[in-house]
């Protein structure tokens, strides 16, 4: 009987053995390794300025400052790890008065009436970390960015045409600006009219 424990025993220790190396060090180098071949992405498709990560192309992020386009609205201020909308529903006072409340200061920043201001500049999106904005809010905010970055107004609105992207698979969604990618290029620009 005692060698029939120890035989089992045995077994079972070579079995956590084999299984610690499968799942705890094969198996998560074979994870890495395949990431590996998607590049960036797998890191999670950080946006490099000189060499410096300053923020992630698949996250949403707080801008502030007229020099700047400016993101959607967030449930969450921006944060990754509180990811979610703010769960009230379209007559629920408290979203009714905010989104009244940006709708007058995206107006007044833009200098235009409210009936011009696009529903994702007073919305926030399901995950409150949407990275896009829509081409009518970034050409609402080309003038500005322009006049506050000393920039020609066309310089900037050729930026917003080179940072746009199309529907998914050319039908789904609606074509997007990634915010951050803009402002890097819109800072680019900065740089070389300097």
């Amino acid at each position: 009987m005692f060698s029939d424990l120890t035989r089992q025993s045995l077994a079972g220790l070579r079995l956590l053995l084999v299984m610690t190396v499968l799942t705890g060090v094969l198996y998560p180098a074979a994870v890495w390794a395949a990431g590996q071949a998607f590049g960036d992405r797998a890191d999670g498709s950080p946006v490099r300025v000189d060499g410096e990560v300053v923020g992630s192309r698949l996250l949403g992020q707080q801008f502030a400052g007229d020099e700047w386009f400016l993101s959607r609205p967030s449930a969450n201020d921006y944060d990754t790890l509180a990811s979610a909308p703010s769960n009230l529903g379209p007559l629920d006072p408290d979203l009714v008065a905010s989104i009244g409340d940006r709708l007058a200061e995206v107006a007044a920043r833009e200098g235009v009436e409210e009936s011009q201001v696009p529903a994702d500049a007073v919305t926030a999106s399901g995950s409150g970390l949407d990275p896009h904005i829509s081409v009518a809010y970034a050409e609402l905010q080309a003038p500005r960015v322009a006049e506050a970055n000393g920039l020609d107004l066309a310089t900037v609105e050729d930026l917003v045409e080179d940072n746009t992207v199309g529907r998914g698979l050319g039908f789904l969604g609606e074509p997007g600006v990634n915010v951050l990618e803009l402002n890097v290029a819109v800072a680019a620009a900065v740089r070389g009219g300097d």
